[in-house]
């Protein structure tokens, strides 16, 4: 029902007509996370007005992100920064169970747990 389009940047040799892959997954994370913090919040009668949640993605070195050390095979790791805004009164305890529950969320655990990816080539038609 829906279609979606990827590009590239025409800096690196794309046509520069829709977002990178990239940004689709840093999309699918932000939206996940909004998604995941409202169903709680929902579910728990906490007063959360808007959701926003911004998220950029960049290579980082291994040794310089969460719980890596560097290694000649995998250099750099990729950092999915998330910024979570809430409108409305949040408190400390509030902040730090947003911080949980934004965690939890199930693309924020696939992007943090090693996937494996199998590929399978069918003829069309």
């Amino acid at each position: 029902r829906h279609r979606l389009f990827a590009d590239e940047p025409q800096s690196v040799g794309g046509g520069d007509t829709g977002p990178s892959p990239y940004d689709l997954i840093s999309a699918a994370l932000g939206a996940c996370t909004s998604m995941t913090l409202r169903l709680y919040a929902d579910r728990k009668g906490l007063p959360l007005g808007r959701i926003q949640v911004d998220v950029s993605h960049e290579k980082i070195h291994a040794r310089d992100g969460v719980g890596g050390g560097d290694s000649p095979v995998r250099p750099k790791i990729d950092c999915f920064t998330r910024v979570i805004s809430i409108e409305g009164e949040l408190d400390d305890d509030l902040a730090a169970k947003i911080v949980e529950i934004a965690d939890k969320c199930p693309v924020h655990r696939t992007l943090e747990n090693s996937s494996a990816v199998r590929t399978e080539v069918r003829r069309a038609g």
